[in-house]
């Protein structure tokens, strides 16, 4: 079941429901600049476990609304906060993606972890993202040719083999999101650190991080874990940047194992 949710006047987010009838809900933030679309490979599984899986695509990705503004920690965060409220979700596993985990952790911090009963970072870009070196590449790129750009990051991304189809795949998930939505939060990347906010995490938190990742150092997950209370790191020695994918089978059971 997929609607849109009205954040602001004129900015709807598009919010994909899988199985709402499911006795435990696990909301999924996406990965910069993908979609929702990107845990097809848990969507496939869980909800046959008896989850209830919602993928957010966030403003300016995937199906989204592509406002020119708003892209910035406390804005995107509020856009889960209205969904969260639109939605009456209470006592859910918030799982965070790359950019998608940073957005989480900012939830956290900004609504006291409003609704969120378990907290699951893969490959989060927190407490920081990109360097000023690496960010001021991509942004160069992506305002002058954006299809490239998204290659190079797919090229990147996994640690194990992809096919050409399934990279193409990929690459049209990067394509749906606009262009200016994109270099924002480059920006954001670049500039902004959350490392204040991992002091404010409360809840039970799973970290997984692929020991090969190029895009997010994994000892990015050795800080979250020594930051965050009640932290957990598992390490996937198969994976990249891309654990949902490269180790699909083993993030499905660690999270049905972790949600009970």
């Amino acid at each position: 079941m997929g609607y849109f949710v009205c954040v602001e006047p004129g900015v709807n987010i598009y919010v994909e429901d899988i199985n709402p009838r499911g006795s435990k809900t696990i909301v999924f933030l996406h990965g910069w600049p993908f979609s929702h679309k990107q845990f097809e490979y848990q969507f496939n599984v869980l909800p046959t476990m008896g989850y209830r899986c919602i993928g957010i695509d966030w403003r300016g990705f995937g199906k989204s609304d592509k406002p020119i503004n708003g892209y910035n920690y406390d804005r995107l965060a509020d856009d889960i906060r209205t969904v969260v409220s639109e939605l009456q979700l209470d006592n859910f596993t918030l799982v965070g993606h790359s950019t998608g985990g940073a957005i989480a952790v900012h939830y956290m911090a900004r609504y006291n972890g409003y609704g969120v009963s378990k907290l699951v970072l893969i490959d989060a870009a927190a407490p920081r993202g990109f360097t000023k070196e690496t960010a001021n590449k991509l942004l160069t790129e992506t305002l002058n040719d954006r299809p490239k750009m998204i290659q190079g990051v797919i090229d990147t991304f996994f640690f194990q083999y992809i096919t050409g189809p399934f990279s193409d795949w990929f690459f049209q998930l990067g394509l749906q999101a606009a262009g200016w939505s994109t270099a924002a939060i480059i920006i954001l990347l670049r500039d902004e650190n959350l490392d204040a906010d991992l002091q404010k995490i409360f809840v039970p938190t799973l970290i997984i991080h692929g020991i090969h990742d190029k895009v997010i150092p994994f000892a990015q997950a050795k800080e979250l874990n020594k930051k965050i209370r009640n932290s957990q790191l598992v390490r996937f020695k198969y994976s990249g940047h891309g654990p949902f994918w490269e180790e699909r089978d083993k993030v499905n059971q660690l999270l049905s194992q972790f949600i009970g």
